[in-house]
């Protein structure tokens, strides 16, 4: 039986923590490791327990969650730790800063709680969650992309691969792309894997933002 997911919960209330520790211990996969009320608390928690997945609030007091996120991701011990943003708001631009910073995604508070251990697996396992299109929408909101594509980040991608990370980039999961472009299933992970690799970034996510960031894709316009 292969271990269970190693999950940190960081919130700054602690019967929040409770809840979502109670949801977790009680799934036979997962368990959770630490808890911490702030930011930097769950930077030292994470060193110190590696877990696989760190539910991270962004709101907290002192140390918030987006300097959690950063230390998280600046300590190259911590590569293989996943985190996944709860926040209890739907336009919250932090969350949008956060997966800048190197979250893999993120979900509401409100999220049903089968939703949420299906994003903790997702993660887990090195997929990102951009749950219902929320993460796209707010990326492409805040991202604020120059006039022109940015050759100098996408420069060395192929002419498909650029056209991939495009349509990731407008919520096509692999399965789409295989269908959209006429391609096998192996080829369009083959060029996800490998538009990761050129452009070091750890997941989809960050793929999406860097595409509306940099020109690649353009925010829809406002209605």
């Amino acid at each position: 039986m292969p271990r269970p997911i190693r999950v940190l919960i960081a919130d700054d209330q602690s019967l929040v923590r409770a809840g979502f520790r109670m949801l977790i211990d009680s799934e036979p996969d997962m368990e959770v490791v630490g808890e911490a009320g702030d930011g930097a608390t769950a930077a030292e928690l994470a060193r110190g327990t590696r877990p696989d997945v760190v539910l991270m609030d962004i709101q907290m007091p002192g140390t918030d969650g987006l300097e959690g996120i950063r230390r998280i991701m600046a300590d190259a011990d911590l590569e293989s730790v996943r985190i996944l943003i709860l926040t209890t708001f739907d336009d919250d631009a932090y969350a949008v800063e956060g997966i800048n910073a190197g979250a893999s995604g993120f979900l509401l508070k409100s999220t049903d709680p089968a939703q949420l251990l299906h994003g903790i697996r997702l993660v887990a396992g090195g997929e990102e969650l951009l749950a219902s299109g929320l993460t796209r929408r707010l990326i492409a909101r805040f991202a604020a992309p120059p006039v022109a594509v940015d050759d100098t980040v996408f420069g060395a991608l192929t002419a498909r691969e650029r056209e991939v990370v495009a349509l990731v980039a407008q919520g096509l999961d692999n399965e789409q792309i295989t269908r959209r472009l006429c391609i096998s299933m192996a080829t369009t992970k083959t060029h996800v894997s490998r538009a990761l690799g050129k452009l070091d970034v750890r997941d989809r996510a960050q793929l999406v933002s860097l595409a509306y960031r940099h020109g690649l894709v353009r925010p829809p316009q406002a209605h």
